[in-house]
């Protein structure tokens, strides 16, 4: 069932989880991330990035149906939501087609063309019932794991003033977590994360969460965190079991096999998130 991210984030809230997001750039990681949501029974959230469409992926008019139809067919609630979406036409293409939630991310901006843009997308989604995720701070990479900006914490008295003078309806804070493979366990600032949590009423978003510990996710799912964006180690399982079959003739059975163990690999990830 078709559902907006703030009514699936009320379920995480009132079950004090996190519900799992994630990126699907084509069919068979849409498939995969539902039926691993549908066997938990399991509220989930597909995305679609800005970026994928960089990286030669569906562009996002192609995509956009299709994560609806999936969306809408599904035994368990489904948000649709565009992912780091840093034009603001682009995100405003994305309310057109219907997705149920969007992220407007301005975080390498200057903090007022920030707060001024994701208010423009604010009032604009208002008009479709959608819901608006925004960051505050910067995780320097973007969300193919490339890009050479610097990170930069998010400073939780920033968030306290973001989120209220823009109305968004998630934050996304910056505290540790990277996008990409981690070359090393990375080391998050709880503390940081809790004052943001004391300061901000309105659900926090975790990115770059591929590759955190399973005792870190219950960490910073207890002090407040209700989405966790997750990808890259669901598309490397992907790739590895392809990798397992290059002998194959038939691309069919490669993509069969990719996409059961994205969906093996996000099953692990929900049912970690969901605890």
């Amino acid at each position: 069932m078709l559902v907006s991210l703030k009514n699936i984030l009320k379920i995480a809230e009132a079950k004090k989880c996190a519900v799992g997001s994630f990126n699907t750039p084509n069919f068979a990681s849409i498939k995969a991330v539902i039926s691993a949501a549908e066997e938990l029974g399991q509220p989930v959230i597909l995305m679609h990035a800005q970026v994928h469409e960089e990286m030669g992926l569906c562009r996002m008019d192609e995509i956009a149906p299709i994560m609806l139809f999936m969306a809408d067919r599904a035994s368990v609630p489904v948000c649709v939501h565009l992912d780091h979406g840093t034009d603001l036409d682009y995100v405003k293409k994305g309310l057109e087609l219907g997705f149920t939630s969007v992220m407007y991310d301005g975080s390498e901006l200057p903090k007022d063309e920030n707060y001024a843009n994701t208010s423009i997308i604010v009032e604009s989604a208002a008009k479709y019932g959608v819901s608006v995720e925004a960051e505050i701070g910067s995780m320097g990479s973007r969300e193919s794991g490339s890009g050479s900006g610097a990170s930069v914490y998010t400073d939780p008295a920033d968030a306290e003033s973001f989120a209220a003078k823009t109305g968004i309806d998630a934050l996304a804070c910056a505290f540790g977590t990277a996008h990409g493979l981690y070359l090393k366990q990375p080391k998050l600032d709880f503390e940081r994360l809790a004052e943001i949590k004391r300061r901000v009423s309105i659900p926090l978003v975790m990115h770059g969460g591929s590759g955190v510990s399973h005792e870190d996710y219950r960490k910073v799912i207890g002090l407040g965190i209700r989405k966790i964006n997750y990808y890259t180690y669901m598309a490397k399982a992907g790739g590895t079991a392809a990798a397992e079959l290059s002998d194959k003739t038939f691309f069919h059975d490669i993509e069969v096999a990719a996409m059961n163990a994205m969906k093996e690999d996000a099953k692990k990830a929900i049912a970690v998130f969901s605890m």
